[in-house]
């Protein structure tokens, strides 16, 4: 499978129809960030951390919700300080921090545990749902959902937001495609 592990045929979804949708995060306000704000998008979750050789992606992630955003793509970046404590942030910092640097715009949650026995469920979910390429092994793993709430695909840390392979997952889980 290379770089990017796709699913075909997505495990059986555990109890409930919604997929993915069924889970919030905190945002980075404080206030319920809902993935079923999103549904009948695709939607890319994507672990961050603002200290980490990765941290550039946030401008490709960027460029990604202005190029995709209005054809149905949903980008929420959920910082994480799993990986070597990079992300040191929080709340109204993160936010900040990314609108400074790399002029985010798209949905951030506050820092959220994203591995182990402490992740968020969204990410036990991913990890029984679609396996062990849905849990992330540093930051800037990308689980992609389709508008119904399945994972569509998964990329590692090192497959940047301008990878053709991930360009091509994107536009195949569009609405619509």
């Amino acid at each position: 499978m290379g770089l990017v592990a796709t699913l075909a045929q997505p495990r059986a979804l555990l109890a409930g129809a919604e997929g993915g949708f069924r889970f919030s995060f905190n945002g980075f306000d404080g206030k319920p960030l809902p993935l079923s704000r999103f549904k009948g998008r695709a939607v890319l979750v994507v672990n961050t951390a603002s200290e980490c050789g990765y941290t550039g992606q946030y401008g490709g992630l960027e460029k990604l919700w202005q190029e995709f955003g209005p054809r149905g793509l949903t980008i929420v970046g959920v910082p994480s300080n799993d990986f070597g404590g990079q992300e040191p942030l929080k709340g109204e910092e993160i936010k900040n921090f990314c609108s400074l640097h790399y002029g985010v715009t798209f949905p951030l949650a506050d820092r959220t545990p994203v591995i182990g026995t402490a992740a968020h469920p969204f990410y036990k979910w991913a990890h029984e749902t679609a396996g062990q390429g849905a849990v992330p092994r540093w930051n800037f793993h990308k689980i992609l959902l389709a508008p119904d709430g399945n994972v569509a695909a998964m990329f590692p840390s090192p497959v940047r937001p301008d990878a053709a392979e991930l360009r091509q997952a994107i536009i195949a889980a569009l609405p619509g495609s």
